[in-house]
């Protein structure tokens, strides 16, 4: 492995990690600069282009009371300027079904093409394996109202103001 294939894979591993922040901030924009303009995705439930899929998503989790993306292993294969990965995740979802809150878990892998374009890692393609999922009734609200700081969504969180000011 040379010192090229290691940079790659902390800079692809990065794209993850910036992808799952604009999911759980609702940023819409975060979310697209990990992808490049020809970039498709295929959920199973979603197949198309990256951008109509990023207008979904950010639609679909709007509805959520809080969303929190964890990423596991990241098996990342780099070959030149082009790389393929599975990258396992956990998912949890605040939701309202039928006028009841529900904690949704999803766990799976992403199944990633990457490319490397003017010098720019980027997703080709993004696929979602689904491993197992579980809804229950909501089981804690220990936060809410503890005085903590409790996560939000773009411009709101508290992320947004920490690190628009630098290290």
């Amino acid at each position: 492995m040379t010192l090229d294939d290691l940079i790659a894979k902390q800079e692809i591993y990065d794209l993850c990690c910036t992808y799952m922040r604009g999911l759980d901030r609702l940023d819409a924009d975060l979310m697209r600069t990990v992808f490049h303009e020809d970039a498709t995705v295929d959920y199973g439930f979603f197949q198309g282009s990256a951008d109509d899929f990023v207008e979904f998503a950010q639609n679909a989790l709007s509805s959520h009371l809080s969303n929190h993306h964890m990423i596991g292993q990241a098996n990342i294969r780099v070959r030149g300027d082009k790389a393929v990965g599975e990258i396992y995740f956990q998912a949890f979802h605040k939701v309202v079904i039928d006028g009841e809150r529900q904690d949704l878990f999803v766990c799976g892998r992403y199944v990633d093409r990457y490319e490397r374009r003017n010098g720019v890692w980027k997703m080709s393609f993004r696929s979602e394996v689904n491993d197992w999922s579980r809804t229950q009734a909501d089981a804690d609200r220990y936060l809410e109202g503890s005085g903590s700081i409790i996560g939000g969504r773009k411009p709101e969180d508290y992320s947004y103001g920490f690190f628009a000011g630098g290290p």
